[in-house]
């Protein structure tokens, strides 16, 4: 169905000779390199995460799951994953 969908786009716009705009999701237009966490936390206050990730605890404390799922924005800010979790800047 999308596959027809963009080949019916691309035709009109072929046959109109203007641009063809792709629209992505709000955290996909926005996928930013922070310089930190504070930086990140202020956009996604429980931290950014890819589909499917768990957040990483220790002894009896309990998981984040509230934060934001975007993979685009979380593959940009890898380097501030530092457990290696799949979750940058987790935080309660």
């Amino acid at each position: 169905m999308l596959s027809t969908l963009v080949r019916g786009a691309l035709a009109v716009t072929l046959a109109l000779g203007s641009t063809l705009v792709v629209v992505t999701g709000p955290a996909e237009a926005a996928a930013t390199k922070y310089k930190n966490c504070t930086a990140l936390n202020k956009k996604y206050k429980h931290g950014v995460g890819k589909k499917g990730a768990k957040d990483k605890v220790r002894g009896s404390t309990k998981p984040v799951t509230n934060f934001t799922v975007s993979d685009s924005v979380y593959a940009k800010n890898t380097h501030l994953d530092r457990d290696k979790d799949k979750v940058a800047c987790e935080k309660r």
